[in-house]
């Protein structure tokens, strides 16, 4: 019965963060500002576009090596690929 419970609670939490469309990085605005695209951000860190998409739309977050690599590859600072939490 509990784990019935925690995942229910767990899918409502996965439905507010949809609902509320939080938004973590910045990747594809930061792609735009330097037109580049998706297609070309999974070219470059060897990625399935699939996933690239994911991060770009927020539904799924890279991890932190993820991050400095995109950054690399963006030449830029891994806090512009980042949203304030300010």
């Amino acid at each position: 019965m509990l784990y019935l419970h925690t995942k229910r609670l767990f899918l409502v939490i996965i439905q507010l963060k949809t609902m509320n469309n939080i938004h973590y990085n910045r990747i594809k605005a930061v792609l735009a500002e330097k037109d580049k695209t998706g297609t070309w951000l999974s070219e470059k860190m060897d990625r399935n576009i699939g996933t690239v998409s994911r991060w770009m739309t927020n539904k799924v977050q890279p991890s932190v090596e993820q991050l400095y690599e995109i950054a690399h590859h963006l030449d830029v600072d891994v806090k512009e690929l980042l949203v304030s939490s300010k």
